[in-house]
């Protein structure tokens, strides 16, 4: 927002930003579904003023039966998402890897839709809920649609899909009284995870800062799987893949989360929506880990193992595209409810492999779409329809859109001239990869899939003393909610075994001992999931000392863009001090928000009028990620009138935020409980914002974590 701009200049502004999404009523009469035009919408037929309502009345019956059934099944999981347009462009041909179109022409701009999501929580819930970030993509390619179904993070929490009913109804709130709402930090999810090993990898990542992203424009993506490319002739490789935001992965902390919940449960919407808006398109880099068949088996670990990763320094992420989202949903219902991700829809060039995971979210997805959108046709719904010509024998059923010509509904036919006709592979038709299958029917598991400790305590190694202090204080606020002393014991045996300091801090949290063994269940009837010893046969293995691509202490640091940043400002604040830090702050990206004691304007001491973005009774500092003060002897006075705004400097300075102020503004800090103003290096007293916007890109200054975490906020 300009400075200069009066408060009339402003409100034009707005409306003129507003009319972008108006939709032009004029002319336009009112009907029912039949295009019946109505003259009254608001009375029901009735058998005179005060008599009963007639049955007749079909103008009722039609409004209240559209308004009873306005509402699908929400998503059992990832029920709550955000989504937006976009389209991706490659880099380079992977030609020698696969021959999709996708990842072989160049020329291409393929439409994309992305939704991302939380897992545990319904429709409702925060955005801001500790959990794993559902990461899906929809590329609308030539040759058909290919969905992408990942999450943020690179593993999941079961390597079989006869498990995942089992996980997250153990993660759901608790079916007795329905608590807690979108969280883990309860006894049934600790109870399945203690008995259930091969959860921990998965289980560690959400106990770090990768579990609440500051924005979902900076987190990462993740396939998850292990897939498989195939070129033209014919050969296959191993692929994993990555998306990379280019803003870096960036979260906040506990504290702010939950503050955040409360002052803004819709955070990562809002900044998803406002983002594209302002035109700050999100942008990611598509990546791809590439192993050849013949290496599947030179690792430590199992590729078809979906709770382990490849790090990338054993395996490079290779760059090949990027996404970019630049337009919002027209419609949230219509758009970003009713999308239908399916992990079965592939283009030729890219296929599955034996991952069991994998193999049952084929089926369940699929089955997911039936049960929430009521038919098998939800490929005709807008946002699900391909952009490439579909010609089948698929008939009818509930919803059918498309009106299908000709006498002909089946295969082999001559009355249809054989139309539609099969494909070649030379022509584009799809064709399974020729993997060889000589074994016996089963139910088991791989025992290379038996390593529960080594990836989580790599993971765990890899991480920056912050990241680490935050993961303990994760665990003990987690099994700190639990209420079972059992279930936090088997814990506390479990994360000892994948690091025994970090199982010491939580024992010690938690008021109790870390125990050298566990009792086995009273029910052997549990299975042999239960016997941890069982499951992990060998040592931890040591494969690298670290990887520190796994840590967010080396991500990106090198913009401001879209940062919001927070100037408290009274009437009579400085100007010519604020002008100088707005614009260099503006010219790097950031956004600048004027937070004053009451709403509408603020004047200068220029006498211009300032239009105010938020009142400090309607905004927190949890929202902001830096904060500046303008000098002005009426302006700081009017701070220093309210409490509140001395709570928002302590609490930017707590979380370890970037602060600079200007002119009388220093004297404000004296008053604060900020430690050492001079000897911080995030804070800028009366310097050019050079200091600060590196600052702000920096993310954080943790160094000041020890010396803040005792201020209160």
């Amino acid at each position: 927002m300009k400075s200069e701009e009066t408060h009339e200049t402003v409100s034009t502004r707005k409306d003129e930003q507003l009319e972008k999404h108006r939709v032009d009523y004029s002319n336009q009469p009112l009907t029912t579904k039949q295009g019946l035009k109505i003259n009254d919408t608001n009375n029901s037929l009735k058998s005179g003023p005060r008599g009963a309502t007639l049955l007749e009345d079909f103008l009722l019956r039609e409004k209240i039966h559209n308004f009873d059934h306005e509402r699908i099944p929400e998503r059992i999981v990832h029920a709550r998402g955000s989504g937006a347009h976009g389209y991706f462009e490659l880099y380079d041909s992977i030609e020698e890897y696969s021959k999709a179109g996708i990842f072989t022409d160049t020329s291409r701009k393929t439409p994309v839709f992305a939704r991302f999501s939380t897992v545990a929580g319904s429709k409702g819930s925060t955005d801001l809920a500790r959990d794993v970030r559902g990461f899906a993509v929809k590329f609308y390619t030539e040759e058909g649609t290919w969905d992408l179904v990942g999450n943020n993070m690179p593993i999941f929490f079961i390597q079989d899909a006869m498990k995942f009913p089992d996980l997250i109804h153990s993660v759901k709130p608790e079916p007795n009284n329905e608590i807690p709402q979108a969280a883990s930090a309860h006894d049934t999810f600790y109870d399945f995870v203690s008995l259930t090993p091969e959860t921990l990898h998965n289980q560690i990542w959400v106990m770090s800062d990768r579990a609440i992203p500051r924005s979902l424009r900076m987190m990462e993506g993740f396939g998850i799987h292990t897939f498989r490319l195939i070129n033209a002739e014919g050969r296959a490789h191993f692929v994993k893949f990555h998306w990379k935001p280019k803003l870096g992965v960036h979260s906040v902390t506990w504290d702010e989360a939950v503050k955040i919940s409360g002052a803004d449960s819709d955070f990562h919407r809002r900044d998803l929506w406002e983002a594209i808006e302002a035109g700050h398109y999100p942008e990611w880099e598509l990546g791809l880990q590439i192993v050849a068949e013949e290496d599947e088996h030179k690792f430590d670990f199992d590729l078809l193992d979906p709770t382990k990763l490849i790090p990338e320094e054993m395996v490079p992420v290779k760059i090949i595209g990027k996404m970019v989202l630049n337009r919002n949903p027209e419609n949230f219902f219509a758009e970003t409810e009713q999308v239908a991700f399916l992990p079965g829809n592939i283009v030729p060039g890219i296929d599955f492999t034996n991952d069991p995971l994998l193999q049952g979210r084929l089926f369940s997805y699929r089955d997911t779409q039936l049960s929430r959108l009521g038919t098998h046709n939800f490929h005709q719904i807008p946002i699900n329809k391909p952009i490439a010509e579909v010609r089948n024998n698929q008939r009818d059923g509930h919803m059918q859109t498309e009106i299908p010509k000709g006498r002909t509904a089946y295969f082999p036919n001559s009355i249809g001239g054989g139309c539609p006709y099969l494909s070649t592979v030379a022509e584009g038709g799809f064709e399974s990869y020729q993997e060889r299958i000589d074994a016996k029917k089963i139910r088991t598991r791989s025992e290379s899939f038996n390593d529960h400790f080594s990836q989580p305590a790599l993971f765990y190694r890899s991480l920056s003393d912050w990241e680490k202090e935050h993961v303990t204080s994760a665990y003990s606020f987690e099994l700190g909610k639990c209420e079972i002393e059992h279930i936090k014991g088997r814990m506390l045996y479990l994360i000892d075994r994948i690091d025994s300091s970090l199982a010491e801090k939580v024992a010690k949290n938690l008021g109790m001992k870390v125990p050298s063994s566990i009792e086995k269940p009273i029910n052997q009837a549990i299975g042999a999931d239960a016997d941890v010893e069982s499951q992990q046969p060998t040592e931890k293995k040591i494969y690298l000392d670290e990887s520190p691509k796994l840590s967010q202490a080396h991500t990106t640091f090198d913009s401001i863009a879209t940062r919001q940043v927070a100037v408290l400002v009274g009437d009579g604040f400085r100007m010519s001090e604020f002008k100088i830090v707005k614009d260099a702050l503006e010219k790097e990206g950031a956004m600048v928000k004027l937070i004053a004691p009451h709403g509408g304007t603020v004047t200068c001491d220029e006498g211009m009028e300032h239009q105010v973005d938020a009142a400090i009774m309607t905004t927190e500092s949890v929202l902001f990620d830096a904060l500046y003060i303008p000098g002005g002897e009426p302006s700081i006075a009017a701070l220093r009138a309210q409490a509140k705004f001395t709570k928002f400097v302590n609490e930017s300075y707590k979380h370890c935020k970037a602060i600079s102020v200007s002119g009388e503004a220093e004297d404000f800090l004296k008053h604060t409980a900020i430690i050492d103003i001079h000897e911080d290096e995030a804070i800028f007293i009366n310097e050019n914002p050079e200091g600060f916007i590196k600052a702000i890109a920096q993310h954080r200054n943790w160094k000041r974590r020890k010396k803040a975490e005792n201020i209160p906020a």
